[in-house]
This record gives C-alpha cells, sequence and structure tokens, in this order.
C-alpha cells in the first residue's frame, strides 16, 4: 500500500477514534449517560493517540497539522451519521478547505534532509 493511502487510512481510524472518545465525554456531561461511558472513551483516545504515531513523517507537528483536515471533515460526517443533523453548505466549504489544506501538506513534495 502506498504511504500517503496509508497515512489517509491512519487518519481516518484516528478521526473516528478521537471523535468516538470525545463524544463519550459528551454524552456523559451533556446527555447524563452513565459515568462507565468514560471507560470506552479513554480507550478510544489512547487508540487515536497511537494511531497518529503511525503516519510516516518527519515531524510529530506537520502528521498532526495534515490530520487536522481529515478530523474536520470525519467531525462533520459525525454530526451528520451520529447525531442527525446535516452539515450545511457553509461547513461543507469549510470541510473542503480544510481538507485542501490537508492534502497540501501530506502531499507536498520535500527535498530529502
Amino acid at each position: 500500500m502506498q504511504p500517503n493511502v496509508l497515512s489517509l487510512l491512519v487518519y481516518l481510524g484516528a478521526a473516528v477514534a478521537e471523535i468516538a472518545g470525545c463524544f463519550a465525554f459528551w454524552a456523559w456531561l451533556r446527555l447524563d449517560k452513565p459515568v462507565w461511558w468514560l471507560i470506552p472513551g479513554m480507550a478510544s483516545l489512547a487508540l487515536f493517540a497511537w494511531l497518529l504515531t503511525l503516519v510516516e513523517s518527519d515531524y510529530a507537528g506537520r502528521a498532526y497539522a495534515a490530520y487536522g483536515g481529515v478530523y474536520i471533515l470525519s467531525a462533520l460526517c459525525w454530526q451528520w451519521l451520529a447525531e442527525g443533523a446535516r452539515p450545511d453548505r457553509w461547513d461543507v466549504l469549510g470541510g473542503a478547505v480544510c481538507l485542501g489544506g490537508a492534502a497540501i501538506i501530506l502531499l507536498a513534495p520535500r527535498a530529502a534532509g
């Protein structure tokens, strides 16, 4: 599998893990779910952090910056699929801009060294 495809898959997995983990805390605090929701939430956040270490990048900051665009698009999908609130045109436009920025960071040709 090509490194960029693998990175995209890792980013998607990390986004799902981060959103699910954060949503567990949201559900506990805002939706009155039981405190045990925090257990899978914390496990999901640990999985998210581990997944980001799998991205091939010389710098953690660059890996995290590229991930940001994927996360934003994934969060909008979560909003629609899990929460039933369809993104509006401004959500879609903002997500596209962020994903474009992530693609520039991730796919830019860089000199070795």
